[in-house]
């Protein structure tokens, strides 16, 4: 049961990844998603301002193809989500090839570092409202 979990994860942080190496990233810094297909966000058509995940799409978009700069400045923090991903990939597949969950010190970083991230998600959200 924890082989298959584990590997289910795995295997969607992946899927993840494809779709940021399908999506074309919008020179603007939002909007990325829609080349996948997806609508406008509905807060920036509804209220006229940023969601808190609006660059998220274009910062993994341009990460997966390098461009470290032009991902940074479409959401610092959706770079940080994705290389915490990274990690959850490889607690992921530690998991599956172990059939062992992760030790209690990988779980308490790991739920320390993405408290810490959703945090500084909302700062950044903020900090771009001005």
């Amino acid at each position: 049961m924890i082989r298959a979990a584990a590997a289910t994860i795995a295997v969607a942080i992946v899927v993840v990844y494809l779709i940021a190496m399908f999506a074309t990233p919008n020179a603007s810094g939002l909007g990325t998603h829609q080349s996948l297909g997806l609508p406008p966000c509905s807060i920036r058509v509804l209220f006229g301002i940023r969601c808190p995940m609006c660059g998220m799409t274009t910062s993994w978009a341009n990460l997966v193809r390098g461009q470290v700069w032009a991902a940074a400045s479409a959401s610092v923090t959706g770079c940080l989500l994705a290389f915490y991903s990274l990690y959850a990939l490889f607690l992921a597949v530690q998991s599956a090839v172990l059939g062992m969950l992760p030790s209690p010190s990988q779980v308490r970083t790991a739920t320390w570092v993405l408290i810490g991230i959703q945090l500084l998600i909302v700062a950044e959200w903020l900090y771009r409202l001005n």
